[in-house]
């Protein structure tokens, strides 16, 4: 089980960076998020680098939502899902795989690019390690809830936009802890109470997600 659930997210990893829908757009669109808002908020650097964390945080929750539409729907036009489907592998470990493939091609780069796309903000070192620990914890609760998200609008045509809008509701409360987490860590309370509360959210993500996105297949199947 352990090969075959292995064998499914080196596939998807594979296939993310071989068609370009996975790390790369995501990581141009978190650059073009946080390259355009200095022109909006003016050469002020002390104003940068106050809400340069939130600047992040809101670039990396916009860039994780691209692609997500692609996690389920590839397969289904390929009919690989099919074979997915009747498979004797627990259909909830193959999403969760599938998840864990997408967050290693889109999330992950995000975390690794945002310290280096916080220089351009001006913030401090401790900024940015603390920004990079509160994505490294939050960003698996974007693609894990993106997960159902997927397997909900598999089979509608331009799925891209109506994921988005279904998660992003979803996905503020991520955002809300995760700039909290930020100040918390910078405050000296690196698993102070907004910490706990986003890991526990990513917790809560990581195991609901595949169990929402495999009834969402199965009844797409009947």
């Amino acid at each position: 089980m352990t090969r075959a659930l292995s064998a499914i997210m080196l596939r998807d990893l594979q296939l993310a960076f071989r068609a370009g829908g996975g790390a790369g757009i995501a990581l141009v669109f978190f650059l073009a998020v946080v390259a355009i808002i200095p022109f909006a908020v003016g050469p002020d650097l002390k104003l940068l680098a106050r809400i340069g964390a939130a600047i992040l945080w809101i670039g990396a929750l916009l860039a994780s939502l691209l692609g997500l539409d692609r996690i389920f729907a590839m397969d289904h036009e390929d009919g690989s899902l099919d074979l997915l489907l009747i498979a004797p592998l627990p259909l909830t470990l193959v999403a969760a795989a599938k998840g864990a493939a997408h967050w290693l091609a889109t999330g992950l780069p995000l975390v690794v690019a945002a310290p280096l796309l916080g220089l351009m903000l001006g913030l401090e070192p401790a900024t940015l390690g603390a920004v990079a620990l509160t994505l490294l914890v939050g960003t698996p609760a974007l693609t894990f809830l993106g997960l159902a998200g997927a397997a909900l609008t598999m089979m509608l045509p331009r799925a891209g936009l109506l994921v988005a809008v279904l998660v992003l509701p979803l996905s503020i409360p991520v955002l809300i802890f995760g700039a909290a987490a930020t100040e918390a860590v910078l405050a000296g309370a690196v698993f102070g109470a907004p910490f706990r509360l986003l890991l526990s959210l990513t917790l809560f993500f990581v195991v609901l997600g595949p169990v929402a996105a495999a009834a969402a297949l199965r009844h797409a199947r009947d």
